[in-house]
């Protein structure tokens, strides 16, 4: 059961989804901020979580493969000890799409970021001409607000 957000983080926490959902992740990471340095220390590490998966691809959308790597592999290690949903967020789901996206990016390694940045922007498949096929999971928080304020 998830400890019980004020209604305004609640808020937050739905329009932060949204903002990641729609690609908008340098103002995902704003609107979870906000909530993560308010949050209690045991919540903290979820919402820095998430906020470092949509700085991760914010990188990526840049070109820094290393500021990418990086910041997957932070948010993977702060999300990993919630469960399956939390919040109602699916976990399980960001998890394995995080970690699908890390290990295609540590086997393309630096040199291939272009390619890799061009999938995000494509909806996880390799611009059509590409030379090599990518085919990643589509970056997507599965949420469920009604589960979320269930627990409440």
């Amino acid at each position: 059961m998830s400890p019980e957000l004020p209604l305004a983080d609640d808020c937050q926490l739905h329009t932060g989804i949204q903002q990641f959902n729609q690609g908008d992740y340098y103002a995902c990471h704003d609107t979870l901020e906000a909530i993560w340095m308010d949050a209690s220390i045991a919540e903290q590490p979820f919402f820095q979580g998430i906020l470092q998966l949509a700085v991760a691809l914010h990188h990526l959308g840049n070109h820094n493969w290393r500021g990418m790597a990086i910041l997957l592999g932070e948010g993977i290690s702060r999300l990993t000890p919630f469960e399956s949903h939390y919040r109602g967020v699916n976990v399980t789901d960001l998890l394995d799409c995080a970690s699908a996206w890390l290990e295609t990016a540590q086997q393309l390694g630096p040199e291939q970021v272009t390619l890799l940045a061009a999938t995000l922007n494509q909806g996880s498949q390799a611009p059509a001409g590409s030379e090599t096929t990518l085919t990643l999971p589509h970056w997507q928080i599965h949420y469920d607000r009604e589960a979320d304020q269930a627990t409440d």
